[in-house]
Formats: C-alpha cells, structure tokens, sequence
C-alpha cells in the first residue's frame, strides 16, 4: 500500500516588521527560487505571489515533508539568495512565524486566482487586515500583540 493524500495549503509570511522590500523586479526572481525549493523537496506548487511586505504560495505538500520544515526551509533559501545576490540591499529577512491554511481541492482555483491578484487585492486592504480575516476564516485563535 502507498500513501496518498491531498493537503492544499496556503501558506502565508511577511518580511521582518513587514518592510516593503519585496519591489517587483526582484520578485519573479524569489518567487521562483521559492517554487524551485519547493519542487526539489517533491512538493507541488500551485502559484507563489505576493506584494512588498509578503508572500502567499499555494502547495500541496508530499506525504515525508513537513509543513514547518518546508516553510524553514523557503525562508532560509531565499534569504540566502536575497543576500548572496545582493537582490535587496535592505532585506532583513523573512518573519519569525507564518500562517498556513488547509483548503479543499474544490476550492483550489479560486484561491489561484486570489493569490495571482494580490497587487490588486492590496489596493484595498492591508496585510494585517488580510491575515486577521484567514486567521477568522479558519477559526485561529490569535493575540493582536503578535501580529505587529
């Protein structure tokens, strides 16, 4: 017997005190790196896209992987990349946590479509204001004094 499973998640984080750094010449450059992390660890990439102070990647993840040690191992990567390749002169790194969010398959292409329109998304919301409502929408419980 094999394994199988279908965990979707969305996994959220922002940059250190959520400085915008993340300009878009460089951004198809990490998010990329981003998916190439992701795919050696055999972990499936749906969309990667984000604004100035964080990123969204949608990922089914591989049975032997950890959702912690995936995430660990993206901020490390790129952090590394940013800084070997002086991307960003002003990058800090990523945020201590994350958020990560279990989605059905059903509701898979919605959510693609969400994370591709984040530019347009942020025009009328903020990254606090978004992550508030995730957390509300899959009943997290959080303290605001976390949360920056």
């Amino acid at each position: 017997m094999s394994t199988y499973t279908q965990t979707l998640y969305q996994i959220v984080y922002s940059t250190k005190n959520k400085k915008s750094v993340l300009l878009p010449p460089f951004r198809d450059r990490i998010f990329s790196y981003m998916a190439g992390i992701i795919q050696k660890r055999n972990c499936y990439v749906y969309v990667i896209n984000g604004v100035e102070d964080h990123v969204h990647i949608l990922t089914s993840l591989h049975p032997s992987i950890s959702l912690a040690s995936l995430v660990k191992e993206v901020k490390t990567g790129t952090n590394h990349l940013i800084k070997n390749e002086n991307l960003i002169s002003n990058f800090d790194g990523w945020q201590e946590g994350y958020g990560a969010f279990t989605y059905s398959r059903k509701e898979r292409q919605n959510l693609i479509e969400y994370i591709r329109n984040q530019e347009q998304h942020h025009k009328k919301i903020t990254f606090r204001e978004e992550f508030i409502s995730l957390l509300h929408e899959h009943d997290i419980p959080f303290e605001e004094k976390y949360l920056l």
